[in-house]
């Protein structure tokens, strides 16, 4: 134990050792980093199995002979609900606990808990994307327009169950190699999900309110394997080496549909795509991409400023914040400071409209650059 908090205290900077006071200190800062995601792996024998609560938490390995009321809350601490994408937790045990299992089942919930608790074999899962998949590709063929609302929602639906079918049996080893669907397929189905997306939200926000509460979108499913720049980067790479072999336009293509499957690279296309063109081929894609970006960056912005007539220090330094923290701020007096000197007291409020108005642009101006460098 002391050489695992020696080894703790250097890899974070603390000072922590097993007298009693810094011990329980210990505890705690490991409770709150492992919590955070600061760390990937705790091994233990009896702390954190009850009493500890962490949503990120989805897996155990377990390797005790665990029974009643200690196995339920040993298994407990992977099964809260984070979001769409944690609806369950995993147990890998190296113990033939099943008996024991169902036995505190029944003990604290019911006989026919079984069903409800654990989840169904891979082979159920697995009959039932294939199912999906097949009635997808028949009654929604790639290259096919959905015509009209209703069609739209019966694709919405369907992909819907397919995406959160998919989360779950990611959890199985004998998922992988068994998609049924490329990917060059799964990114054009999930690109005309986005598209749908958009267009009821664009709907929704035209009426001032929500006029599609029967239509479900999963998006957090989406944005757990999403597709990131680094990728795309990649991708650029092999695109520039492979420039006027012929083999260009295939990764070019799919560049294309990397960024058109992607909810959070899709509003930075023509970013890319400009990039990609002006890039030459003997070029350092990394350090090019950074220039690029910054450059971009610092025109748009001085475009907003000039076209508001905002305080251009100020808004420099407000923007700067922004992307530190990780979001606009919407309150306090840091967005007054870079608006025009406009009347509070006008009968028209337009000091209201025009901070409204400064956040939009900013607001959307911060989704499009947030998280390229």
């Amino acid at each position: 134990m002391d050489a695992g908090i020696k080894d703790y205290n250097a890899l974070f900077g603390t000072s922590f050792d097993t007298s009693a006071e810094k011990f329980q200190n210990y505890y705690k800062d490991l409770s709150q980093r492992l919590k955070k995601r600061e760390l990937d792996l705790v091994i233990v024998v009896n702390m954190f199995l009850t009493g500890f609560d962490a949503t990120t938490l989805n897996t155990l390995w377990s390797d005790k002979n665990l029974r009643a009321h200690g196995l339920i809350q040993a298994y407990s601490r992977t099964n809260r609900i984070l979001n769409s994408v944690k609806t369950y937790g995993n147990i890998v045990s190296f113990r033939n606990l099943e008996q024991e299992t169902n036995d505190a089942l029944a003990l604290f919930g019911n006989k026919d808990a079984k069903g409800i608790v654990l989840l169904k074999p891979y082979a159920e899962y697995y009959k039932e994307y294939r199912s999906r998949i097949e009635e997808l590709v028949e009654k929604f063929p790639l290259g096919k327009a959905i015509i009209g609302e209703a069609a739209q929602k019966v694709f919405i639906k369907l992909f819907g169950s397919i995406l959160r079918l998919k989360n779950i049996l990611t959890a199985f080893d004998d998922f992988a190699g068994n998609e049924i669907l490329s990917q060059r397929d799964f990114q054009d189905y999930q690109s005309l999900y986005l598209n749908l997306y958009a267009e009821f939200r664009s709907a929704s926000e035209a009426e001032k309110e929500s006029i599609n509460d029967d239509v479900v979108f999963e998006i957090e499913l989406i944005k757990q394997v999403e597709i990131n720049v680094d990728y795309i980067l990649m991708l650029v790479e092999k695109y520039l080496k492979k420039k006027g072999s012929g083999e260009d336009k295939e990764i070019r293509a799919a560049i294309d549909r990397a960024i058109n499957a992607s909810p959070s690279l899709r509003n930075k296309k023509d970013l890319i795509e400009q990039f990609v063109d002006s890039v030459s081929t003997k070029a350092k894609v990394d350090a090019e991409w950074v220039a690029f970006i910054a450059a971009k960056k610092a025109e748009e912005l001085d475009r907003i400023i000039a076209d508001e007539g905002l305080n251009a220090d100020e808004t420099k330094a407000f923007v700067d914040n922004a992307f530190r923290d990780g979001a606009i701020p919407v309150t306090g007096t840091a967005i007054t400071k870079i608006l025009p000197p406009v009347s509070r007291f006008n009968k028209n409020n337009c000091h209201a409209v025009k901070k409204q108005t400064v956040l939009d642009k900013l607001g959307a101006f911060f989704e499009r650059f947030f998280g390229l460098i």
